[in-house]
């Protein structure tokens, strides 16, 4: 008998090793995008931020000159393209990678938010965080406010150019600048779709190739596109590379693909020699997205039930009939279309007041509509009365006492 157990024991032992441990699957039953070299990953919608799947993606982690995107979109939004921006100490004294500028050099903030993105060069975050801010500490204490403006709340930014920092502040608590990888592809989901300066953001992190000369003349810069992935990907629309000793490899990036918004980011992504493995990780997060994920649409022909008013004053101005009014949905819907996984569905749920007392006045809220993807509410509508509903006054059944005598 010990023999028969022992044998099957070991048969048991060699289907395992033979065909695998089966992989982890997401929270939809889809297979995850497999064994990634990063260790805090995430992909998302970039419609509504909704994670479609996460490595570690909350845990907060120095982020390097991915930090840029975020330095660019403010500069785009608070700056003017053609203010010119004076290198000072501060910025000639940054490490490389630098443009290497001269105190007291001028550009237009236009040509340095391509050297910024473009070559990711440290002296130019800090001229044009000092250009626009009035001082780096002022312009990160902007940043904050932009991240926590769009809900990244796991993000500290000390530095516009992503370089490692730590602070103690006042109250003795020690500071880290980091992000979280799903606060980071929030920041290039807002950048890419949601800003007002989207279409600049778009033209400077995809050009190839740019020139400028600073405001004398005396020299001239070129800079070259390091987003290697906007090649690989004919889908790709934005990206952004970094790297430090504390942050590792790191890289956001935003697709475009069949009407689907994608964003992607990776941090501690391998250190030297890995200097691809951010490009193979984007790739396979990607995949994954494209072939498990689609588009679908939010049913809007939801049956509204009428809902009976205590107190209220008929159409017919009959006091024996009953009263209720008829509902609506009070706006249109902010995301129409939603990704949803293979397999996955949506649930609509109904909260609507019961009974309602007068006056109802039209366009009063009265519950609302919410789309359930599991427990993740994917939109919700208000609901509202269609029409009003006026309640008894002592002058309305006076007046409505004498029609009745004078009728007779």
């Amino acid at each position: 008998m010990e023999q028969w157990k022992r044998t099957v024991a070991v048969w048991i032992m060699t289907a395992i090793l033979f065909c695998g441990i089966p992989r982890p699957l997401a929270a939809w039953g889809q297979e995850t995008p497999g064994e990634l070299h990063a260790g805090f990953a995430v992909l998302i919608d970039g419609d509504t931020g909704r994670v479609l799947y996460g490595k570690n993606e909350k845990e907060i982690r120095p982020m390097a000159s991915t930090t840029k995107i975020m330095t660019c979109i403010l500069a785009l939004e608070l700056g003017n393209l053609d203010d010119e921006v004076t290198f000072s100490s501060k910025a000639v004294s940054q490490p490389e990678v630098h443009l290497g500028a001269q105190k007291g050099e001028a550009f237009s903030l236009r040509d340095l938010l391509y050297s910024l993105m473009l070559e990711s060069h440290n002296d130019t975050a800090v001229a044009v965080a000092e250009a626009v801010g009035g001082s780096v500490e002022m312009f990160c204490h902007m940043m904050n406010e932009k991240a926590r403006e769009i809900g990244c709340e796991n993000t500290c930014f000390l530095t516009p150019n992503g370089l490692d920092q730590t602070v103690t502040d006042e109250n003795g608590t020690t500071l880290l600048h980091s992000t979280t990888a799903s606060d980071l592809s929030r920041m290039m989901a807002y950048c890419v779709w949601q800003s007002s300066e989207r279409t600049a953001f778009l033209k400077i992190t995809r050009t190839q190739n740019y020139s400028f000369s600073n405001k004398s003349g005396s020299r001239t810069y070129s800079c070259y596109n390091h987003n290697a992935y906007l090649e690989q990907d004919p889908e790709a629309v934005s990206g952004k590379t970094g790297f430090t000793g504390e942050a590792g490899y790191c890289y956001v990036a935003a697709v475009e693909s069949k009407g689907r918004h994608l964003v992607a980011a990776v941090l501690g992504c391998g250190w030297p020699p890995h200097k691809t493995y951010k490009w193979s990780d984007i790739r396979r997060l990607f995949a994954y997205g494209r072939e498990h994920f689609h588009k679908e649409r939010l049913r809007q022909d939801i049956c509204l039930p009428e809902i009976p008013v205590t107190g209220g004053i008929a159409a017919s101005k009959d006091p024996s009939e009953k009263v209720s009014v008829a509902l609506k949905t009070g706006e249109n819907m902010k995301k129409p279309e939603i990704l949803l996984a293979d397999g996955e569905k949506i649930r609509v749920e109904q909260t609507i007041e019961k009974v309602l007392s007068a006056p109802v006045k039209k366009g009063q809220k009265v519950g609302e509509i919410t789309y359930y993807v599991g427990d993740w509410a994917a939109e919700k509508i208000p609901v509202v009365a269609a029409s009003d509903v006026p309640s008894y006054t002592w002058s309305w059944c006076l007046e409505w006492m004498i029609n009745i005598f004078f009728n007779k």
